[in-house]
């Protein structure tokens, strides 16, 4: 396998990757970005620790998306993430509520 076919195979990864993201982003309430990694997920706990005078953070994430083109299986049940770098966590909107068409719900 040459370096272009290679660099090819990264980039096709790259791109499968960010259509799944597309696809999933709606099913999940919050993003989380760390130093390491980008992960969707419904609930998350973050605290705050300190142990011998560093502060560091330890995440809980409950039904996940990992951003990970190297993973087989990106959907977790559950994730912890230790880290000493900052954590951003983001709430999603919501989209507004899109009712079907049809003469159900027509007046």
């Amino acid at each position: 396998m040459s370096a272009e076919d290679l660099e090819d195979y990264e980039t096709e990864m790259e791109l499968a990757l960010y259509r799944e993201y597309r696809d999933v982003v709606g099913l999940f309430a919050y993003v989380v970005e760390t130093e390491r990694r980008f992960y969707l997920a419904n609930s998350v706990d973050l605290q705050v620790r300190s142990a011998a005078g560093e502060v560091y953070f330890e995440l809980s994430l409950a039904d996940a998306w990992v951003w990970d083109v190297y993973r087989s299986a990106r959907f977790v049940k559950s994730v912890r993430v230790v880290t000493f770098k900052d954590v951003n966590v983001e709430e999603l909107a919501k989209a507004d509520l899109d009712l079907p068409q049809g003469e159900a719900f027509r007046r």
